[in-house]
């Protein structure tokens, strides 16, 4: 089936907006998406993969290796020939094993020819992309602890079956489901930098669109993605302008306080939080072509950064997002 476009997907600003800031600076930590099925969540997040151009690798490598990195993967890349491959996209199915997501040993070759080699996972086939969970909340949790830490470090050390293998595994991670199906532990909540609630559009108008743009899809899908083709290419042109101008944006000092200052007055535990917002407005900044983060980028980034590090309170009944919005009016005007 065709990919949607990414300009194409009506709405959802929200979630659209905490992609293209993961996708300007993987180093915010990717995407938690909850909510209800048939939302656009998976949708979004291939189609955003899609508009991105081909990456450039060694002919041959199992690990996506760039030509300027060559031999510091298992493989030994010998090849001189450099091709180019779309931006991986992989999707981790549940009930999938740690052999299968960290790599294992190809029994195949050990017991036909006696050799010790290393068959990758998914985490290899990841890397310099995007990996999708979809309903990550029904993940076992000790699967769910070593995509985190992979993420979090960009490297997979896998060590058994008298093999020591390392390997980059650097990759956007983007999670989705449903909250009525089981809920993240908040230790696992916190690692992810964004986090976005999608909900079915009540606007009769949006919804009709919805429903027109699918059917065009289905019923030819090269004359609509020609006509979202160059919209599309004004994505990329952004993204691309953006990852240039990320390094040169200033972050001031009053910006870093007003940071730390809304941390605290939420209650956001740890310093994960102040470092993820840091970096989430600078990307913003940079999507915006603007020199220096504002108190408006952070403003726009919090909600999005801070709902899920929340701590709970039984006794309040106000959803994060208000106590957030509270805390910004309060702070800030």
């Amino acid at each position: 089936m065709a990919t949607f476009p990414f300009s194409a997907i009506v709405g959802q600003q929200e979630m659209k907006l905490a992609l293209l800031a993961s996708a300007v600076d993987a180093r915010i930590g990717g995407v938690m998406i909850f909510g209800d099925r048939g939302t656009g969540k998976s949708t979004a997040a291939r189609a955003l993969a899609s508009t991105l151009p081909p990456i450039r690798t060694v002919e041959g490598c199992r690990y996506n290796c760039e030509p300027e990195t060559s031999g510091t993967c298992p493989d030994p890349c010998t090849s001189k020939r450099i091709r180019k491959i779309a931006v991986p996209f992989v999707d981790l199915p549940l009930g999938s094993t740690e052999d299968r997501v960290l790599g294992t040993l190809d029994l195949e070759k050990a017991l036909a020819r006696g050799e010790k080699r290393f068959e990758p996972g998914l985490l290899a086939k990841a890397h310099r992309g995007f990996l999708y969970i979809d309903e990550i909340n029904l993940l076992e949790d000790h699967v769910v602890d070593l995509l985190l830490d992979v993420a979090a470090s960009g490297e997979n050390l896998v060590e058994r079956d008298g093999l020591s293998v390392r390997h980059p595994a650097r990759f956007v991670l983007i999670g989705s489901g449903n909250p009525e199906e089981g809920e993240l532990r908040p230790q696992l909540l916190d690692r992810f930098g964004l986090s976005v609630d999608v909900r079915t559009p009540d606007d009769i108008d949006e919804r009709v669109e919805i429903m027109r743009r699918c059917d065009a899809l289905e019923r030819n899908p090269d004359a609509f993605a020609a006509k979202w083709k160059s919209a599309d290419a004004k994505v990329l042109r952004q993204i691309e302008r953006a990852k240039t101008g990320l390094p040169k944006i200033k972050t001031p000092a009053k910006i870093l306080r007003d940071t730390a200052a809304l941390c605290k007055a939420v209650g956001a535990d740890g310093l994960r939080g102040e470092l993820t917002l840091m970096r989430s407005a600078r990307a913003l900044a940079a999507l915006e072509s603007a020199p220096t983060v504002t108190r408006e980028h952070l403003k726009t980034m919090a909600p999005l950064t801070l709902r899920h590090r929340l701590r709970r309170d039984v006794l309040d009944e106000t959803g994060s997002t208000v106590r957030i919005e509270l805390a910004l009016a309060e702070l800030f005007g």
